[in-house]
């Protein structure tokens, strides 16, 4: 698939900073100009993919805004270790929307994400966790998860030790999590 062209991230970012000032959430200019338009290197960010901004990144933590449109799904993967690093321990509290959030353990009989089936294949948990504004639930370091918002889309706050997204392990091999802007 094509890479993101510079105009698409514009535009996403202009989208982005305006879903979070309906939810009341300020960026500055500078952290409107930097939000991040993570494709996962496949060219559908309207279906696959998320929009965040990070607002602090240190040895110890992590703090960003992850905004998800309408349907828009995050692939299956875990946070590894990394050296003596244990891996990203992170929590998700649903400020606005709805995220159906999948982990491991038995999973839901009837769950509510509808995932492209291009993505089905490389969805392998399926316990479902379902926020609403208000809820929150912790991820414990190398546990495979994926997520999707829901008809309405979603933001979401994560608070975590320090990310190392580029280490992130994918499912799905075609999957690059830094993205590539034409």
């Amino acid at each position: 698939m094509p890479p993101l062209t510079l105009n698409a991230v514009h535009d996403l970012r202009l989208r982005t900073a305006a879903a979070l000032a309906s939810a009341g959430i300020v960026l500055t200019p500078t952290e409107q100009s930097t939000i991040e338009i993570a494709d996962c290197g496949l060219g559908e960010i309207m279906t696959t993919g998320l929009q965040l901004i990070t607002y602090i990144n240190t040895d110890r933590c992590c703090a960003k805004e992850l905004v998800l449109f309408a349907h828009q799904l995050f692939p299956e993967h875990r946070h590894p270790p990394v050296g003596a690093d244990p891996g990203k321990e992170e929590t998700f509290r649903c400020r606005q929307g709805t995220l159906y959030l999948y982990v491991e353990g038995a999973p839901t009989s009837n769950p509510r994400a509808t995932p492209p089936a291009t993505r089905r294949p490389f969805l392998t948990v399926w316990h479902e966790i379902i926020l609403q504004p208000g809820d929150q639930y912790t991820l414990q370091p190398n546990i495979k998860h994926w997520f999707q918002a829901g008809p309405a889309g979603c933001i979401v706050s994560e608070f975590s030790t320090r990310s190392t997204d580029e280490h992130d392990v994918f499912t799905d091999p075609a999957i690059i999590r830094i993205p590539t802007i034409n």
